[in-house]
């Protein structure tokens, strides 16, 4: 009999791989969708229009993070063996602009939604994608799972409180409950307002005379950036385990945006220096400082580890955004 799982957040970047992981692996995949006025599911549209798939072994329920009612009712009708919670107002940046509602979807949201894990009367394992912004400025780096919470923003604070109501609700309650602490991973389904995509975006279109140049902030600001179907990867084999514990997904490799900006000029035979701006609307009030990650436990318990490099994404991100 195929295993149920639950993906909050399907319809993202990370919710749309987890998913064809998830098909491939023999899964009945359900996935939780907001009533919007709008059908549009770019990152889905090829299995939500397969009738092989959809309605078969794919299905969408309309509920909210921030509507009990209704997200309690899809777990009670869908009885998952595993949910992946991937779901929250993800953009940092944006989260200075919005914190009540990012605070209410990402941190109340996961509260809830343990909460009605913890009243089944079959818990699910749950994965949990938690963010390295909870590390905000690391006193230590790389940093592993022990170091503790300094987040610099909204997101990153919401994000710390869920993750650790993940731990509590775990030793507590003796429920199977997992964090992936997951370093920014990026491909080419990554939304348009994150700067990755953005600048690779803009390469292209430069490339191609549909751009004339490309606007950024703060280009010495460093990530360790992977590959999101490595990281989604890396959920799967968290509930896979004998008990549950949470895991660091990073390269341990820091780059820069300007690293982000040569790659994708490069990508295309362009020279990023007669095209990039200046523009102090994209700075951000509070940068973390050296988000790197130690994945040493992922590696040796799950037997994880990255595939794709910086360069092969960030080429792979740009050559994606050339039109035919």
């Amino acid at each position: 009999m195929s295993k149920k799982a639950l993906i909050t957040g399907i319809t993202g970047q990370d919710g749309s791989y987890l998913t064809e992981l998830l098909l491939a692996k023999g899964y009945e995949v359900h996935g939780v969708v907001r009533r919007t006025s709008t059908l549009e599911r770019s990152r889905l549209h090829h299995l939500y229009t397969d009738p092989a798939i959809y309605g078969q072994m794919l299905f969408l329920h309309y509920a909210d993070l921030d509507d009990p009612t209704t997200l309690r009712r899809t777990l009670l009708r869908v009885c998952p063996d595993e949910v992946y919670h991937l779901a929250g107002q993800s953009h940092v940046g944006l989260s200075f602009e919005i914190p009540e509602s990012t605070c209410e979807m990402t941190a109340m949201g996961t509260l809830r939604l343990l909460e009605m894990i913890r009243d089944l009367p079959a818990p699910p394992r749950l994965f949990h994608a938690a963010s390295s912004e909870i590390f905000g400025r690391p006193t230590i780096d790389p940093q592993n799972e022990s170091t503790p919470f300094n987040p610099v923003s909204p997101y990153g604070a919401s994000k710390a409180f869920a993750a650790q109501m993940v731990r509590i609700y775990r030793e507590t309650h003796l429920l199977f409950l997992a964090n992936g602490i997951l370093y920014n991973h990026e491909s080419p389904r990554r939304g348009e307002n994150f700067v990755t995509r953005k600048i690779c975006s803009a390469a292209a279109a430069i490339r191609q005379g549909r751009q004339k140049e490309l606007l950024l902030g703060d280009t010495t600001a460093r990530r360790d950036w992977g590959d999101a179907e490595d990281y989604v990867r890396g959920m799967w084999m968290s509930l896979q385990q004998p008990s549950a514990q949470d895991y660091i997904f990073a390269t341990g490799v820091l780059h820069s945006v300007q690293d982000v900006v040569e790659t994708a000029f490069r990508a295309v035979d362009l020279d990023w220096r007669q095209y990039l701006r200046r523009d102090e609307r994209f700075m951000r009030p509070a940068e973390p400082l050296k988000l790197v990650g130690d994945a040493t436990r992922a590696k040796k318990v799950l037997g994880w580890a990255p595939t794709v490099d910086f360069e092969a994404l960030i080429t792979r991100m740009t050559l994606a955004e050339l039109v035919p």
